[in-house]
């Protein structure tokens, strides 16, 4: 199923599966833009994993590593993992501004390898003033009305964009990529109503997949249990 989503992801972003509307007619063609031409850029913070708890607190706070290996493309605050920042980390206050809002696009800026470099996640669902982005981060914020939520997500785990963030990377032993080059990053943008479409459409892959991910999980904790029982 996950290749099948890869798969299908490749044939949506390179035009070769196209939707049509809801009448049969076809969506006017992609228009081919930079990345610096929708998304502008918003402060973040540089809190390593020191300065972070999973205790309680007030403000979450994504890191880079979190991006690279557990957060869903579409991210939303209620169901992931995110630590808080701890009392001792120094910062007590952020401006309306760098509280991550619906929308936004969190960019890991560097790693070790290029299958993580430039990963990508889209807030979907956050709390007001309860989430930040942290060490190795940019956020993206989108500046025109011209992206529908859900897509920026996949868009930016998609092929063609991941085939030029790893040309832009630089680095030896870790992995670099600057804002300059992000913004001059260049896609093709569908329709507003396409994009809901393609976004619906890989939602409901995810949904699946991470369903399937849940029954596995809940079958190898009942075998556990099982085979203690019988070996007690």
């Amino acid at each position: 199923m996950v290749r099948y989503k890869a798969g299908l992801m490749q044939k949506l972003f390179s035009q070769q599966l196209r939707f049509t509307q809801d009448d049969g007619m076809t969506f006017p063609n992609w228009e081919e833009k930079r990345l610096g031409d929708v998304f502008t850029w918003v402060k973040t913070n540089s809190l390593s994993r020191e300065f972070l708890t999973y205790d309680e607190g007030i403000v979450q706070n994504i890191h880079y590593g979190d991006i690279h290996t557990k957060f869903r493309a579409l991210f939303r605050q209620s169901t992931e993992a995110v630590p808080f920042i701890a009392p001792n980390s120094g910062l007590k206050t952020f401006s309306d501004e760098e509280y991550c809002q619906i929308g936004d696009v969190v960019i890991a800026d560097a790693s070790e390898d290029f299958a993580d470099i430039g990963k990508a996640i889209e807030i979907v669902e956050v709390r007001e003033r309860s989430l930040v982005a942290g060490l190795h981060t940019y956020i993206a914020r989108p500046k025109t009305g011209s992206l529908v939520l859900g897509f920026s997500g996949y868009l930016l785990r998609s092929e063609p964009m991941r085939r030029q963030i790893v040309r832009i990377a630089q680095g030896i032993s870790v992995l670099g990529i600057s804002k300059g080059n992000l913004e001059k990053l260049t896609f093709w943008l569908p329709h507003p109503d396409e994009q809901k479409k393609i976004a619906d459409a890989l939602a409901a892959m995810d949904a699946k997949i991470q369903a399937v991910a849940d029954q596995i999980t809940k079958f190898q904790t009942f075998k556990k249990g099982l085979l203690q029982q019988m070996f007690v």
